[in-house]
């Protein structure tokens, strides 16, 4: 299956033919608290996600200090914020880095991260981050793109708010940058989102159209989303985890918590297991139950000689005696011995 579009991260091959690898987006649900951090890492690991995504940025290198109305949020989670307060709030400390990336690395998970400037990209490749994750409203920052793609490691473009044609644009510029491994992520940038807005049969288009290993970044309440998405192609899912959902942090109120993530990566990973291929053919769970299906039997005591009659024989459970689809075969015709009540039918009771 070697035609199979595919990525590896840290040594984890990502695939239509691998089960879902699952990204614990920690966002900025440390709430300013590196212990915290720290924490989710270490949840996420537990919860058996394959990977934790952070993101490196300052207010400065992703907005502007600004109160104009334009730089100013209007409904939602972050209703009257300017962008600059609420990436004060939300950023991850460069200085925090490298702990977290060397936590993760000594617990044994992945961890990676979304750059949003070139100096992010610097940073990160100092600490010989595995991957790059472009997030949905970069998406449109080619020069980023290339800029990251530039350091040949495998990229994540999350796609929200991106028509075809922007996606395409963003993957002809990761492809320019001397991006080789490329995956994308069906996304709805609302926070959260509602399932209706996903519209999931998007994903086998996506995988059609670009040609490339294509996910979900998921920003619904719960995981039905997420497990239906792997049913439809989905090679990888993202969710915002937090430990603690009621924590007042910007992003906590629509992420997961440690008992959800758990489920979502026992989900989709079942949901993977159940798609297996095309298969009409008896499974080994079932082998035990074919003596229960239905089945011909004698319902009367009869004579060698006496005619098969329609009310002599019935189709009951179990299925010891012939298919039904014989039962207008053997009425009518001569048994070639005695039968006895309860007995299943078989061709040597017959005349042929």
């Amino acid at each position: 299956m070697s035609d199979i579009p595919s990525i590896a991260v840290a040594g984890r091959r990502i695939a239509a033919d691998r089960p879902p690898y699952v990204i614990a987006e920690l966002s900025a649900n440390h709430n300013g608290r590196l212990d915290t951090a720290l924490k989710i890492v270490e949840a996420a690991k537990a919860c058996r996600a394959d990977a934790v995504k952070i993101q490196t940025y300052r207010p400065d290198t992703i907005t502007l200090d600004s109160d104009a109305e334009e730089f100013r949020i209007r409904g939602g989670l972050w209703d009257g914020r300017t962008l600059y307060e609420l990436y004060e709030e939300a950023h991850t400390p460069w200085e925090w880095h490298a702990p977290l990336f060397e936590h993760a690395r000594k617990l044994g998970i992945t961890i990676f991260s979304s750059p949003f400037d070139r100096t992010a990209v610097d940073l990160l490749e100092d600490l010989d981050a595995p991957a790059y994750k472009i997030a949905s409203f970069e998406a449109v920052d080619l020069p980023l793109i290339k800029y990251a793609a530039s350091t040949g490691k495998p990229m994540i473009i999350s796609t929200g708010m991106a028509d075809a044609e922007e996606i395409q644009e963003a993957i002809d510029a990761a492809r320019a940058g001397g991006c080789r491994e490329l995956a994308i992520l069906r996304c709805v940038s609302g926070y959260p989102a509602p399932a209706s807005d996903y519209n999931l049969r998007t994903i086998p288009d996506m995988i059609e159209r670009f040609g490339v290993v294509t996910g979900l970044s998921d920003h619904t309440l719960d995981n039905a989303t997420a497990i239906a998405s792997v049913a439809l192609g989905a090679s990888i899912v993202e969710k915002h985890f937090t430990l603690d959902r009621s924590g007042g942090g910007p992003d906590d109120s629509f992420s997961l918590e440690p008992a959800e993530l758990a489920a979502l990566c026992s989900g989709v990973r079942t949901a993977w297991e159940a798609l297996g291929g095309v298969d009409y053919g008896r499974k080994s769970s079932e082998q035990g139950n074919v003596k229960f299906r239905r089945s011909l039997y004698f319902v009367k005591d009869m004579k060698a000689g006496d005619r098969v009659t329609a009310d002599a024989v019935r189709s009951v459970r179990p299925g010891y005696g012939l298919p039904p689809k014989f039962l207008d075969s053997i009425v009518g015709k001569k048994l070639v011995r005695a039968v006895a009540a309860n007995t299943p039918v078989a061709w040597e009771h017959i005349e042929t």
